[in-house]
């Protein structure tokens, strides 16, 4: 599906220069390093970007409440607004057997390294630039300068990337599906990624909602593979008249949708 990647990071963040060191040393790897960030396309060689059939972006991750996180999410606005690079209402184009994939084993090689006991595995919602004519993934160390200088941290995602890269292949039994609701750290949807048979790429949290008939369509086309049907976060959907506002958007445009608690999970 995909034979050549690109990891992506900028000179002047901590943790993707921290996470391409480590890379390298792994074996030779397609690095494309910007002197600036690389939420907006203008900082990024586009012309470099279409010779390659897959973008990683390797990069700091920065919250408020400063929490020690490991996360992956592809990049994209799914609300009308683009505070950090990209275009409203526009995601990239993601995949949810790869993103499934690097999940799962960035959980199991971070439980290897005794990292989940410091670090929290997650996926994120849908967020940020930039917005780029290819499938692509972010994936993070947050977040504050301590993480992002941290070696252990840099390594375990290195090691991810590398063997994602390497034994990425289709599983034609995954479910494929868009997540909507929940925080921006989707608790639910990261049991679904690790434990169960859905995979995952763009996940809406509930702080994007409402969600408009053109993001839907923006998300389920952005999506490389068919897309099965919706998961919703059923609790984090707000009030119930929020949550038959979804409902309906996706019974129009002919989307089935399953609550959270309807997967079964292994």
């Amino acid at each position: 599906m995909y034979n050549k990647y690109l990891i992506i990071a900028s000179k002047k963040d901590k943790a993707g220069i921290n996470i391409t060191t480590s890379l390298s040393q792994f074996g030779n790897f397609n690095f494309h390093l910007v002197e600036e960030d690389i939420l907006h396309k203008e900082n990024l060689d586009l012309e470099r970007i279409s010779q390659f059939d897959f973008i990683i972006f390797a990069s700091k991750h920065q919250s408020e409440k400063k929490e020690k996180t490991l996360s992956i999410h592809v990049p994209g606005n799914p609300y009308p607004r683009a505070d950090a690079g990209g275009e409203p209402n526009k995601v990239c184009q993601g995949s949810a057997l790869f993103n499934k994939q690097l999940f799962e084993n960035l959980q199991t090689i971070a439980k290897e390294h005794e990292l989940d006991k410091k670090y929290k595995i997650t996926l994120e919602g849908t967020h940020h630039g930039p917005l780029i004519n290819k499938p692509c993934a972010f994936i993070e160390i947050g977040s504050t300068d301590f993480e992002w200088s941290d070696r252990k941290a840099a390594f375990v995602i290195a090691k991810t990337i590398k063997k994602t890269i390497e034994e990425f292949k289709e599983n034609p039994y995954n479910e494929i599906a868009i997540g909507i609701g929940g925080p921006h750290y989707c608790p639910n949807f990261n049991k679904l990624q690790g434990n169960s048979n859905i995979a995952l790429a763009h996940i809406i949290p509930q702080y994007a909602l409402s969600l408009t008939e053109e993001v839907l369509k923006e998300v389920l086309d952005k999506t490389q593979e068919e897309v099965d049907f919706a998961v919703l976060d059923w609790k984090g959907l707000g009030k119930s008249a929020q949550r038959q506002e979804v409902i309906d958007l996706l019974e129009k445009n002919y989307v089935s949708w399953k609550k959270t608690s309807e997967i079964k999970k292994t």
